[in-house]
């Protein structure tokens, strides 16, 4: 059988964007046993925070709810824990990157594996004040980018996404 795969999640506070990924992405591999999801945490996150309540709307109609969520900030010790790690921009992956470098090999973009409008790596949009639909519309860009991210972990992807 395969080595583990620990998936950790990354935004700027960690009560939308990467919560969202991470309830999301823990329904996706529920029945994966060799994936183990670390959660998700903030470039800038305040620790103990609550998930937002339309983030918390968006996995509760999905089926994914994270009742016990509290926000954390990112760390050496939950970089090293991971195998994969996935951050929403390249800001939060150059923030990674810059502020950890021995972990870069395992950081990503969460849309590094798909197409939007012909465009690989594109950020997932920042949906804090911008009501439900802005929500809604980050869980579809979710909805594409997870399963590719599955695929990716699990080796069959093409070298190039186009």
């Amino acid at each position: 059988m395969s080595e583990k795969k620990r998936v950790l999640f990354i935004c700027t506070g960690n009560t939308c964007r990467s919560p969202m990924a991470e309830g999301l992405f823990r329904k996706l591999v529920a029945e994966k046993p060799d994936y183990e999801v670390l959660g998700s945490a903030g470039v800038s996150a305040y620790p103990g925070d609550k998930i937002s309540p339309e983030t918390a709307a968006v996995l509760k109609q999905q089926s994914a709810d994270l009742p016990e969520f509290r926000s954390r900030a990112v760390t050496a010790d939950l970089l090293e824990n991971a195998t994969h790690v996935f951050a929403m921009t390249e800001s939060h992956l150059d923030m990674l990157v810059h502020a950890f470098p021995d972990y870069a090999e395992k950081c990503n973009l969460v849309c590094d594996f798909i197409s939007f409008n012909g465009k690989v790596g594109v950020d997932v949009p920042d949906p804090i004040g911008q009501g439900p639909r802005a929500y809604n519309a980050v869980a579809q860009v979710f909805e594409h980018a997870l399963p590719a991210l599955v695929m990716f972990m699990n080796g069959e992807l093409e070298d190039e996404v186009s």
